[in-house]
């Protein structure tokens, strides 16, 4: 058993789409986002730096896996924790009808939404 969650919902009529993905060295993933409904990954190389909306950052290994409720969750970060391999993860997504895989944040809503965001390490 590598994960065992159960998502807040899944939307009427949800269909489901899987993707890899594969970050290089450095890169700093999608901006902020959010999906339509709930998804979930494992990390087949490398590591993932990870930010949801209320939870602090985090980095999810090879070998590991994660989730994401969807929704209105904004997912802050995931890009290539590494600055010398590459990343590579596969997520399953449960998209709405007629809905994007993936929605960009406004800069003005991530203002809006400041106060929801986990504290941010410090260097």
């Amino acid at each position: 058993m590598l994960a065992d969650v159960e998502p807040p919902f899944i939307p009427e009529g949800a269909s489901g789409m899987t993707v890899f993905v594969e970050w290089e060295p450095g890169h700093t993933g999608s901006p902020p986002h959010r999906h339509s409904g709930p998804c979930f990954g494992y990390v087949l190389e490398g590591a993932v730096r990870w930010e949801l909306e209320g939870e602090p950052e985090r980095v999810i290994k090879a070998g590991e896996t994660f989730w994401e409720p969807g929704g209105e969750v904004i997912h802050y970060q995931n890009g290539n924790a590494s600055s010398d391999v590459p990343a590579k993860y596969i997520v399953f997504m449960m998209c709405a009808p007629g809905q994007p895989m993936l929605t960009l944040v406004e800069e003005q809503e991530l203002t809006e939404r400041a106060h929801l965001r986990a504290s941010r390490p410090t260097d």
